[in-house]
């Protein structure tokens, strides 16, 4: 059987409320920036949790003006007219796709029948659908006609395929917080399997509802005790006082093909994904198993033939609950075995709060920026280390320096979903 072809990463976007630019946003990780503050766009008045990464001051206007003579002029025309109709996370969702699209430089490259877009997450538009029902239960004929159509997830993959003239495939992925791993994979198996050039693929900015995040502190699974009034504060992975994830706004876009059409087009090759591998717990609840996530990683691992050792840095999931920390802590040292201590960590989330379906696509940028720059974010708010937290986890403040080559993004979702992927620094060899 022949090698599978290497898929690389040539096209990438970030939108979250540390920057909207690849550089800006790698900036603000360094310096140990939080994204954090109470909801401005979100009714929490009856909910318990006021804390929140919000995005809703977001400058739609302004972004789109940017692409004005820097776009296709058709590609133009119908994002001005697709923006102007559309709820406000499916805007969001279109410039992250005109982001990636000029980032791998993909007009004019690809026969945009062979060009596929992945849409990472489920439910996302919740705000719209719950401001629409409360319109529903004041005066029906004033919702928004258009619920129907612009309430579906599949929306945001038909507005993408509509502005940039996709015609390959198209869909949605919803795997929880595993959902952009899970989409990453979707795409690198469009490439290598069903005769696709290339996937984007869109961690959607999740639209929160007040009603979403009530459930979600009843449930325990947000922060809500503690820290209202210190939003900056109240993510805290691996701390003592960890006691739930923070919601938060923000969205990613990778843009993957093969290693060939890469470079017999000149493209910017940021990274190789060397594989995305999946599995399940059998348990429907949100109990993170330390045998699924462990056997996740080691599959990835002998499926891409990395020997423990080879991994230098692990984007952890690291949600800053109690019990995911811990879970998460111990199966990378059932996998890693001694190599744990010689590995560093550390925990995105801890300064943008936790995207949820959009986590691993906007972990997985950050990952590869950091990859590129040799340099690892710290992990803040970490005043008082868990003792049973004996890694290597880049706590503080400071960045540090760290030549790597191979890096492991974790995700692990509600319902007992986990998606794990390599990322290595690409080599021509």
């Amino acid at each position: 059987m022949s090698k599978p072809e290497r898929i690389v990463i040539t096209g990438m976007a970030i939108n979250t409320p540390l920057g909207d630019t690849l550089g800006g946003f790698l900036d603000k990780l360094l310096a140990g920036t939080s994204a954090l503050s109470n909801w401005k766009s979100i009714d929490v008045s009856r909910c318990d949790s006021k804390v929140g990464a919000d995005l809703s001051d977001y400058d739609v206007a302004a972004k789109l003006a940017r692409f004005e003579g820097v776009l296709p002029p058709d590609v133009w025309k119908r994002a001005r007219k697709l923006i102007s109709k559309s709820p406000w996370t499916t805007k969001l969702t279109i410039l992250l796709a005109l982001d990636a699209y000029l980032d791998a430089r993909l007009g004019g490259a690809f026969d945009f029948d062979r060009v596929a877009a992945i849409v990472a997450g489920h439910n996302i538009n919740l705000n719209h659908q719950y401001a629409n029902r409360l319109q529903y239960a004041e005066e029906p004929d004033f919702m928004d006609s258009m619920l129907a159509l612009t309430g579906l997830d599949t929306d945001h993959a038909g507005c993408i395929s509509e502005v940039l003239g996709l015609r390959g495939p198209i869909y949605t992925v919803g795997a929880a917080c595993a959902s952009g791993n899970t989409a990453l994979r979707c795409a690198i198996d469009e490439v290598r399997y069903h005769d696709i050039d290339a996937a984007i693929v869109v961690g959607a900015v999740l639209d929160f509802s007040p009603v979403e995040l009530h459930a979600m502190a009843l449930m325990g699974a947000i922060t809500f005790t503690s820290f209202n009034d210190e939003p900056t504060r109240a993510c805290r992975p691996w701390d003592t006082r960890r006691e739930g994830f923070v919601p938060a706004h923000g969205g990613g876009a990778i843009v993957v093909e093969t290693l060939t059409s890469a470079k017999r087009r000149g493209a910017t090759i940021y990274a190789e994904v060397l594989g995305v591998e999946a599995g399940s717990d059998a348990n429907h609840l949100p109990q993170p198993s330390e045998d699924g996530q462990a056997r996740v990683m080691t599959k990835l691992l002998n499926q891409c033939g990395i020997a423990p050792e080879q991994v230098d840095y692990i984007n952890a999931h690291a949600t800053s609950t109690t019990l995911g920390d811990l879970t998460e802590i111990r199966s990378i040292k059932r996998v890693f075995g001694s190599h744990a201590k010689a590995l560093k960590l550390n925990a995105t989330k801890s300064m943008l709060g936790h995207t949820c379906w959009a986590a691993p696509t906007v972990e997985t940028i950050a990952a590869v920026l950091q990859l590129r720059a040799g340099m690892l974010h710290p992990s803040i708010n970490i005043d008082d280390l868990d003792p049973e937290v004996d890694l290597d986890i880049c706590r503080g403040t400071t960045a540090v320096p760290w030549p790597m080559k191979i890096v492991m993004k974790n995700s692990f979702g509600f319902g007992g979903i986990n998606c794990v992927s390599l990322i290595a620094r690409y080599e021509d060899a």
